[in-house]
């Protein structure tokens, strides 16, 4: 079992993983062994969510997911497959606890009366001591 987030799960028998070569590092070996792992994920068969959270996975990995319906994660950054297997099942995971994240709605909030009347004080002191300092100036100019 894959664990999304506190009450999502996926069976890891619904994942299907290919090797392929691959381009990462490796030197001779990356030319004569299968490293890369793809991870595919038929997204619409899974037993595992719900449609609610199907529908949700389909709309926000749309990019991922081609037209058979699987979502696919590669990975080919480390040198043996079982290496790129946890790396592609942890990257899998991450991507679909954020198409299932549901952001809380904001409620809109106003600024206490208090704060705001404290603010226009304070603007209006700020704007009678400038006032103060260039009428002083002005005076200060014409005497001489």
């Amino acid at each position: 079992m894959i664990w999304i987030n506190a009450n999502t799960w996926i069976d890891e028998s619904e994942l299907i993983f290919t090797a392929s070569r691959s381009s990462g590092p490796g030197g001779q070996n990356v030319n004569k062994v299968n490293t890369r792992i793809t991870l595919q994920f038929h997204v619409d068969s899974s037993g595992s969510l719900s449609p609610p959270r199907k529908q949700r996975i389909l709309q926000r990995l749309r990019t991922r997911i081609d037209s058979r319906g699987y979502l696919h994660v590669v990975s080919q950054r480390h040198r043996t497959q079982q290496a790129n297997r946890n790396a592609a099942i942890e990257r899998f995971r991450q991507l679909l606890a954020e198409a299932l994240h549901v952001a809380p709605v904001r409620r809109p909030t106003r600024a206490p009366r208090g704060a705001v009347e404290k603010r226009l004080a304070d603007k209006k002191k700020r704007g009678t001591l400038k006032k103060e300092r260039t009428s002083r100036r002005r005076q200060d100019t014409w005497e001489d």
